[in-house]
């Protein structure tokens, strides 16, 4: 799997009900449409996404078994040097809303129309920030994935739970 497969199979959770195309999906998501098309194909072959085209719901067992269990260790991430950029993992919306914010400044998706200071912590994929910008349901479940990567004991505990309850 490459982190594109992951972030469109999340599109798509985040999306359910919708009618997708792939090049409505690779607009979305800031990719071409080759790119697209491939991530779906592998995210299929996961067993991420169920097979039949991009109509068909996500296979939500799957999906959630993978997001918490195994891609912090497929996708893993570190903190960088202060950068601007956008919020994630617990400075991002819900856990920023849960958790009491310390001192220390927030970790960010490297962007220059971004509104935070911070360290740096690299996406999944270079386009999440621009596609997370444009798509509420899918900044959080990458915030939440970022808490479950880079998150201390008590972050990655509210992220599971919550990553629990959105992939359903």
């Amino acid at each position: 799997m490459k982190p594109q497969d992951l972030l469109v199979a999340l599109k798509l959770w985040a999306g359910q009900g919708r009618h997708w195309t792939y090049p409505l999906l690779a607009s979305s998501l800031g990719m071409s449409v080759s790119e697209s098309h491939g991530a779906f194909k592998r995210a299929v072959t996961a067993g991420l996404l169920a097979s039949g085209g991009l109509g068909v719901r996500p296979n939500a067992d799957a999906l959630r078994e993978f997001v918490i269990h195994g891609a912090k260790y497929s996708f893993p991430a570190s903190l960088g040097e202060l950068t601007r950029g956008m919020p994630t993992a617990h400075a991002a919306s819900p856990l920023k809303a849960l958790l009491v914010q310390s001192d220390e400044p927030p970790p960010v998706w490297p962007h220059p129309e971004g509104s935070a200071r911070g360290p740096r912590l690299d996406p999944l994929f270079a386009s999440v920030p621009g596609a997370a910008s444009k798509d509420p349901a899918l900044y959080e479940l990458l915030a939440l994935f970022d808490a479950l990567r880079v998150g201390r004991a008590r972050e990655r505990q509210l992220a599971v739970r919550l990553l629990q309850e959105r992939l359903r």
